[in-house]
């Protein structure tokens, strides 16, 4: 027998966070989906555990409009310090000079 399914709150609207490094998108979804005790949340798209940026998270009917935001032009800034050396945590795949 399965377990009753717990009921939130019916809230709705759009936070913009700032998504911390260490947290994945998702991890951050479920936070806010606590904190807010809400019914429905999803966010628009996912930000690597190991970057930081906004994380736009939509709640309720605003769920339904996170396809426009998952189909808009988006722009990245990216820092790099040229020079240094750094292990990575996952095997490197392509280098930057054989991308072309």
């Amino acid at each position: 027998m399965s377990r009753p399914r717990r009921r939130g709150r019916d809230i709705h609207g759009v936070l913009l966070l700032d998504k911390p490094q260490g947290m994945s998108s998702n991890d951050v979804l479920q936070k806010v989906k606590r904190i807010y005790n809400a019914n429905r949340a999803g966010h628009t798209g996912a930000l690597d555990p190991l970057a930081t940026g906004m994380l736009p998270i939509c709640l309720g009917e605003a769920t339904k409009f996170s396809q426009y935001l998952l189909d808009s032009d988006k722009r990245y800034r990216v820092i790099a310090v040229w020079g240094s050396v750094r292990i990575p945590l996952t095997p490197m795949v392509k280098s930057c000079w054989s991308v072309r």
